[in-house]
């Protein structure tokens, strides 16, 4: 299959949002073209120690969104661990994905363009428990909530998409987003 990817659209479920404490649990990926148009997608289950799951996804958070946590530990049993998660990813990566996804700029060569909403959370997990992916990736990325900070604050203007907590509605909802706001931008 050719390579016509130039976005790794990402969203990770974790046991909580400390890194190098909490776990990665299920990832989706997503790779687009510039149009943000669906070129294939990635879902995969991360095996986690069932006692780390239980201590860490607890609280507030976790208490009002019980039914994604319920299906996030439902799933854990049929996970595969995190090295060959990764590894998969890496390959289905290479499948997809331009060497260079910036017409005429060199630094971009090889490397791949992160996308998502609040990504830089993800790529803390990601750089612990998924390094040689991580080396795979360009140190730009391309974040959603920088444009919801900006149509909140400066347009009044606010995105309603649904909050399912897991990986890949809400890697869709973050695509939708971004359309969202690209609907109101002019050529």
């Amino acid at each position: 299959m050719a390579k016509t990817a130039t976005l790794l659209w990402v969203d990770l479920e974790m046991t909580g949002l400390v890194p190098g404490k909490d776990k990665i649990l299920e990832v989706a990926a997503i790779a687009t073209d510039w149009n943000l148009e669906p070129v294939a997608e990635f879902t995969a289950v991360v095996k986690v120690d069932p006692e780390l799951m239980h201590e860490r996804m607890v609280g507030s958070f976790w208490d009002k969104n019980s039914e994604s946590r319920d299906g996030l530990m439902a799933q854990n049993e049929s996970g595969k661990s995190a090295a060959e998660v990764e590894k998969d990813l890496i390959n289905w990566v290479d499948k997809y994905f331009m060497k260079n996804p910036i017409k005429g700029d060199d630094k971009y060569d090889g490397k791949v363009i992160l996308a998502g909403n609040s990504i830089h959370q993800d790529r803390k997990f990601i750089d612990i428990e998924w390094s040689e992916l991580s080396k795979r990736l360009h140190y730009r990325m391309l974040d959603v909530s920088a444009w919801k900070l900006y149509f909140e604050g400066a347009r009044g203007k606010k995105f309603t998409k649904r909050e399912a907590h897991r990986a890949l509605d809400d890697i869709q909802g973050s695509i939708d987003e971004l359309k969202w706001y690209l609907s109101f931008m002019k050529d």
